[in-house]
């Protein structure tokens, strides 16, 4: 055999490695996984226990909205622990009442945002308040006007339809927190329903996912497509799917 090192047979993987957060090209120590890449997988396991069980950040939520110069409300659905959250989605979906949500007529207000904790407090921690910053500042440009924001604890999506319709709201945006993988445990999602009441199928709703800079999509590109959304659904008079994203996105940067 000649003599020099041999180049390492995952080296093929690190460019694409680059590219995703991905598990790809992993170690191998006879017919298991390298005790690295257990642990690895082991943290991360539990990383995305964590942002489905530990509650978010309230007050500091709470703060950061009023900070926006926005009023701000708070609703509980009928889920009154986690662990009835995790076995009984259908009460994340009703509120358990909306005496803390200021009521008015429909078409009060064109924009409601409700942020719903969903499956990762830990998305909303991290990056709620950016977002909705980008959602806002898009929204007044558009000389759009915006109900207050409610903050939803045990939340589904589905529990944005009665407290948009509540609020009197011509469009309500739910941002909530995405179920967590073993990649990615923080990453948010915004679903648009226009017209909403309860009742409202998942047809009748456009989403936008992977919202979480530097990796996912970023706030001021997610707010982008949004505003494109509710100006559509406003035009079509209807969200779901009959209504499509017509903005364009730019080209990726090549590294």
């Amino acid at each position: 055999m000649s003599g020099g090192s041999a180049t390492p047979a995952l080296d093929f993987w690190e460019p694409l490695r680059s590219a995703t957060q991905a598990r790809i090209g992993l170690g191998r120590a006879g017919d298991a996984l390298t005790t690295r890449d257990r642990l690895a997988l082991r943290s991360a396991h539990a990383v995305a226990r964590d942002a489905v069980h530990l509650p978010w950040d309230l007050d500091a939520l709470e703060r950061g909205v009023a900070a926006l110069d926005l009023a701000v409300a708070h609703v509980r659905s009928r889920a009154d622990d986690r662990a009835t959250y995790l076995r009984r989605p259908d009460l994340g979906r009703e509120p358990a009442s909306l005496a803390d949500v200021p009521g008015a007529d429909e078409g009060t207000y064109d924009v409601a945002i409700v942020l719903a904790d969903g499956l990762s407090a830990a998305a909303h921690d991290h990056h709620a308040v950016p977002l909705v910053e980008a959602v806002v500042r898009r929204t007044r440009a558009a000389d759009l006007s915006l109900a207050p924001v409610v903050l939803a604890t045990q939340a589904r999506v589905g529990l944005g339809d009665p407290v948009g319709a509540h609020l009197g709201a011509t469009t309500v945006i739910v941002v909530v927190g995405e179920r967590p993988g073993l990649s990615v445990a923080d990453s948010l999602g915004a679903y648009l329903t226009h017209l909403p009441r309860p009742g409202r199928r998942d047809s009748e709703r456009n989403c936008v996912s992977n919202i979480r800079e530097p990796h996912g999509l970023d706030y001021d590109r997610a707010a982008e497509i949004l505003l494109g959304l509710v100006v559509g659904a406003r035009r079509l008079g209807e969200s779901g799917v009959r209504l499509k994203d017509r903005s364009v996105a730019p080209p990726p940067e090549l590294g």
